[in-house]
């Protein structure tokens, strides 16, 4: 799907919080610029590359086919009136690809490092559970390269908890890394689950 394909659904996401939006490809640059020094830096990112602008749209794209991608902006007065910068996003990702594990996602979520520790992360979290619910999502996941403390922080404070670890699973910078796993719920187990739609198909506020 286009970029002109997204926009034919794509609208603002109604607040209590007018910084939230669905993500498009157009904000790729924004997003690349957040996540390229993770990877570059800090093992927080198990990626040796730092992908491209091209690639990161293309990534935003493949996960707008299906589920939610959103981002935090900030008005930007370098950009226009109107201008906008994206400062932070999450997004979900398949838990794993065979169908039974088709109630299941990942998250992740990123904040430019001038604008962590004001709630930006936890914001973005409590709206997508909110879209993950409404698509039909029950149970959620999240992989957290040890230590982290801010990342456990961010995820306990969604009512996630520990589940286990990957002990020596990564190796980068010349040190392996443990992947402690966090889990959370949702909603309440389905007896009989419907498959969840995708975002393409909701035409709701949260």
């Amino acid at each position: 799907m286009g970029e002109g394909g997204f926009l034919g659904w794509y609208t603002m996401i109604e607040q209590h919080d007018q910084h939230i939006r669905l993500a498009t490809p157009a904000d790729a640059a924004d997003i690349q610029a957040i996540y390229a020094p993770i990877v570059r830096d800090t093992v927080i990112s198990f990626e040796f590359e730092e992908p491209s602008v091209a690639e990161m749209a293309q990534r935003i794209e493949k996960t707008l086919r299906r589920l939610p991608w959103l981002v935090w902006v900030e008005h930007d007065e370098d950009r226009g009136a109107q201008g906008e910068r994206a400062i932070g996003y999450a997004y979900a990702g398949l838990h794993r690809e065979r169908a039974a594990y088709g109630w299941s996602v990942d998250l992740s979520a990123y904040i430019h490092a001038g604008w962590r520790g004001r709630g930006i992360g936890k914001a973005l979290y409590t709206r997508l559970y909110a879209l993950l619910g409404q698509l039909g999502y029950v149970n959620v996941y999240a992989g957290i390269t040890l230590p982290n403390p801010a990342s456990v922080a961010l995820h306990e404070a969604m009512g996630m908890r520990p589940v286990g670890v990957y002990h020596h699973v990564g190796y980068k910078f010349g040190v392996w890394h443990d992947v402690g796993w966090w889990e959370g719920a949702i909603q309440s187990l389905p007896d009989a689950p419907v498959a969840p739609q995708s975002i393409t198909e909701l035409r709701v506020s949260v």
